[in-house]
C-alpha cells in the first residue's frame, strides 16, 4: 500500500473512532429512567379478604392479597409511584360500622387509612360512592390519610359557583417531587402530576348530600383548564386520575364516562381509571376504538382499569427519557394482575397479615355488628335467578318499602294513592364474578345477610307518578333481555349482559309480562331508540288494566329518585316523600315486625310472582347464572339445567 493510501486509511479510521465516541457520548447523555406506576381502585372497603355476608374468608379479593401484588411489582421495578382511584369508604358492613355504627370521630384514623398509610400511597382520587355518607365524614375520614387526595371538578356552592373565582372543594391537583434512578444508579428529579376526579352525577346520586353544598363541573373541561396550568408549574409528566369509565360511543358534556376524552387532551401521560368494576386491557374493550390493548393505550395514551374490590393491580411501566434536560415518554406498556386465577380458580397472591394485625379491633366490631339477629325466615333467600323471574330476595325488599310509604302517608292527601315499589336485584354474577349472589339459606336472618339484600346506604324516597310513568319506567328495566328473534335459531341468549343489573327494576304491586321479541324501547342510557317497541304487556293493577292517567306513589331509593340511571322521567320534582331512614334500615325494622307479628316467629320470602318474561313459541331461551344455584332448581320447574360450564358458571334453559 502507497504511503498516501495509508495515510488516507488512517484518517478514515480516526474518523470512524471519533464518530464511535461522538455517538458513545451521545448515548450516554441520553437518559433513558423506567418507572412503574400503581394503581387500586373501587375496593370498597374490601381491605380484608374476607366475605362478611357469608361470615368467612375469601380468596378472591381484598386489599390485603393485593398488597402482595403491590410489593412484588416495586421489588421488579427501582421506581414506583402508588395510587387509589377511590369508591374506598363505602361498600361493606365494615364501611358502615365505621360511618353509622361507632362512627369515626374526630382525630381518629379511619381503618381504610390505618392500612394505606403504610403501604406507601402517593396519592388518591375521590370515588362517588365516598360521598354516600355526607361531607362531614369524607373529610373528617381523609384527614387520616398520609397522602394527598385530589379532585378538581367539585367547587364549593357559594356565590362564585358560575365564576372563575369559585372555590374548590378539594385540592384540585397535586404536583410531586420524585427521585428517578437509572441503569447507572444515578438519580434524577421529576416532577409528577396528579389530577383527579369524580362523576358529577354525584350530584343526582347524593343530592341530600351534596345540594346547596358543592357543584359538579364537567370532567374533561375542567382537565382542559387545569393540564395545561399544571404543565406551566413544572409538570414533566401528568397523571390524571377519573372516577369514570370507558364507552365505546363519543360522551357529551357532563358524562359519567369521560375517559375516552380525557386520554384526547393534550399533555395527559396517563389515565388511571374505574367506577366500572371493570378490567383494562382486556377483552371486553377489544372493540372500542382507539384502543390498542396490547400496550394498553387509548388514544395513544397509556390507561389502566384494575376491577374492584382489590381483585386486581393495575400496572403502567413507562420508559422516560431527559435528554436535553426534559422528560418525555419513549414506551409505555399497561397490564392488570390479578391475584386470583379465574381458570384454575386457585389463588396467586397471599394475604398479608399486615391488614390482619392492623385491623383487628375493626373488624371486631364488624363481626359483632353484622351477626345481631333481626328475624328467622322460613326458607331460604337467594337471587341467582332474579334476571329471568320474580324473586324472593328483590320481593322482601318491595314489600319492607311498601309497608314504610304506607303508613307515612297515613293522614296525609297521598293517603289515597296505591302504593308500588321498585327495587333491584343487586347481586347477580356477571363481570362480579360467578361467587357474586345472595345465597341466605332458611334460618336466622342478621345484620348480616340484610346488607347482602341491599348493599348500598341509599335513603328512601316515593314518587308520584302516572300510569304511562310507571309503564316506561319498566320498559327500561327491559334492557335487560336481548331481542329475541322467534323464527331465529332454535337456542337464543335471554340477558343482555351489557345491562346493569342494579338497573332492572322490578315495580311490586302491579302485574305484567315481558314481549322479549320486541326490541329494548331505550338504551342503556336511557335514549329511546325503539319509539314503537312496548315490551311491557298486560300492565294490570288488582285485575284492571292500568290506564295512562292512573297515579300511583312508588317507593324507590334516592339513586333512582334523583335520576340515577337515566331513566325516562324520574327526576327530583316527582317526589313527595324524602325519608330520613336508609333503606337497608327500613328492610330491617319490617323483618323484625313481620318477625314478631306472624304466628309461627318466621318471615316467609317467598315471591309473589307479579311478573314473568312470556314464552317465545319454538325458541329455547338460555342464560347463564352460578353452577351453585342447581341446589335451587328443584323450587323452580320453569328453570332447567343445560350444561355445567365448570368455572363456576352454568347454562340454563327459561321455559315461561
Amino acid at each position: 500500500m502507497s504511503r498516501r493510501m495509508k495515510n488516507v486509511s488512517a484518517v478514515v479510521r480516526a474518523m470512524g473512532l471519533g464518530c464511535m465516541v461522538l455517538l458513545s457520548g451521545s448515548a450516554v447523555d441520553a437518559t433513558e429512567v423506567r418507572l412503574r406506576i400503581m394503581e387500586t381502585t373501587d375496593l370498597h372497603m374490601n381491605l380484608l379478604s374476607y366475605d362478611y355476608y357469608q361470615d368467612k374468608t375469601t380468596d378472591q379479593y381484598g386489599l390485603a392479597r393485593t398488597i402482595s401484588l403491590i410489593k412484588a411489582a416495586r421489588a421488579e421495578a427501582p421506581n414506583s409511584l402508588l395510587f387509589d382511584n377511590g369508591d374506598l369508604l363505602q361498600g361493606n358492613p365494615m364501611g358502615d360500622y365505621v360511618a353509622k355504627v361507632k362512627p369515626l370521630k374526630d382525630g381518629e384514623t379511619h381503618p381504610a387509612y390505618m392500612v394505606m398509610n403504610q403501604i406507601g400511597y402517593d396519592a388518591a382520587n375521590i370515588g362517588n360512592h365516598d360521598f354516600n355518607f355526607g361531607l362531614d365524614f369524607l373529610r373528617r375520614s381523609l384527614k387520616g390519610a398520609k397522602f394527598p387526595y385530589v379532585n378538581a371538578n367539585v367547587y364549593l356552592d357559594d356565590k362564585d359557583r358560575d365564576t372563575e373565582q369559585a372555590k374548590h372543594a378539594f385540592t384540585p391537583y397535586v404536583l410531586l417531587d420524585r427521585q428517578l434512578v437509572d441503569a447507572q444508579g444515578k438519580r434524577h428529579s421529576i416532577k409528577v402530576g396528579i389530577i383527579g376526579f369524580a362523576p358529577p352525577q354525584i350530584m343526582q346520586w347524593d343530592k341530600t348530600n351534596l345540594e346547596g353544598k358543592v357543584i359538579a363541573r364537567d370532567v374533561a373541561e375542567t382537565a382542559k383548564k387545569y393540564v395545561p396550568l399544571m404543565r406551566a408549574r413544572g409538570a414533566q409528566l401528568v397523571i390524571a386520575i377519573p372516577h369514570a369509565g370507558f364507552e365505546k360511543m363519543p360522551t357529551g358534556r357532563l358524562s359519567e364516562n369521560a375517559v375516552g376524552a380525557l386520554t384526547e387532551i393534550p399533555g395527559v401521560d396517563a389515565v388511571l381509571f374505574g367506577h366500572a368494576h371493570a378490567e383494562f386491557p382486556g377483552s371486553a374493550f377489544a372493540e372500542h376504538p382507539k384502543v390498542n390493548l396490547e400496550r394498553g393505550t387509548i388514544n395513544g395514551v397509556a390507561a389502566v382499569m384494575p376491577g374492584r374490590w382489590g381483585d386486581h393491580l393495575g400496572v403502567i411501566d413507562f420508559t422516560l427519557d431527559e435528554t436535553g434536560g426534559k422528560w418525555k415518554v419513549v414506551d409505555s406498556k399497561a397490564t392488570i394482575r390479578p391475584i386470583f386465577d379465574k381458570t384454575t380458580r386457585q389463588s396467586v397472591a397471599a394475604a398479608d397479615p399486615l391488614v390482619e394485625q392492623t385491623l383487628t379491633e375493626a373488624q371486631a366490631g364488624t363481626l359483632d355488628y353484622v351477626r345481631n339477629k333481626v328475624a328467622f325466615s322460613s326458607a331460604p333467600i337467594y337471587s341467582y335467578f332474579a334476571l329471568v323471574g320474580d324473586d324472593p330476595s328483590v320481593q322482601v325488599v318491595a314489600n319492607a318499602q311498601i309497608a314504610y310509604v304506607k303508613r307515612a302517608m297515613q293522614g296525609t292527601d297521598y293517603e289515597k294513592y296505591p302504593v308500588l315499589s321498585a327495587a333491584a336485584p343487586f347481586k347477580t354474577g356477571g363481570r362480579q364474578g360467578w361467587d357474586y349472589y345472595t345465597d341466605i339459606p332458611a334460618g336466622p336472618l342478621a345484620i348480616k345477610n340484610v346488607a347482602d339484600l341491599y348493599v348500598y346506604p341509599n335513603s328512601l324516597k316515593a314518587m308520584l307518578l302516572t300510569g304511562a310513568e310507571v309503564q316506561e319506567w319498566i320498559e327500561m328495566s327491559a334492557g335487560q333481555f336481548n331481542q329475541i328473534d322467534p323464527k331465529g335459531a332454535a337456542q337464543q341468549t335471554l340477558l343482555n349482559d351489557t345491562f346493569r343489573s342494579y338497573n332492572f327494576d322490578t315495580l311490586d304491586g302491579v302485574g305484567y309480562e315481558f314481549d322479549v321479541t320486541q326490541p329494548a324501547r331505550y338504551d342503556g342510557n336511557g335514549k329511546l331508540v325503539a319509539p314503537n317497541a312496548h315490551r311491557v304487556t298486560k300492565l294490570q293493577f288488582e285485575g284492571k288494566p292500568v290506564q295512562p292517567d292512573d297515579k300511583f306513589l312508588v317507593a324507590t331509593n334516592n339513586y333512582r329518585a334523583f335520576g340515577g340511571g337515566n331513566f325516562p322521567g324520574l327526576n327530583a320534582s316527582k317526589v313527595v316523600l324524602e325519608a330520613p331512614e336508609e333503606n337497608r334500615q327500613v328492610l330491617i325494622e319490617y323483618l323484625r315486625m313481620m318477625d314478631t307479628l306472624s304466628a309461627n316467629k318466621q318471615v316467609n320470602p317467598s315471591a309473589d310472582g307479579n311478573w314473568r318474561i312470556a314464552p317465545v313459541p319454538g325458541v329455547r331461551l338460555t342464560f347463564l347464572s352460578a353452577s351453585t344455584a342447581q341446589r335451587y332448581l328443584a323450587n323452580h320447574p320453569q328453570i332447567h339445567l343445560i350444561k355445567d360450564n365448570g368455572d363456576g358458571s352454568a347454562l340454563y334453559e327459561l321455559t315461561p
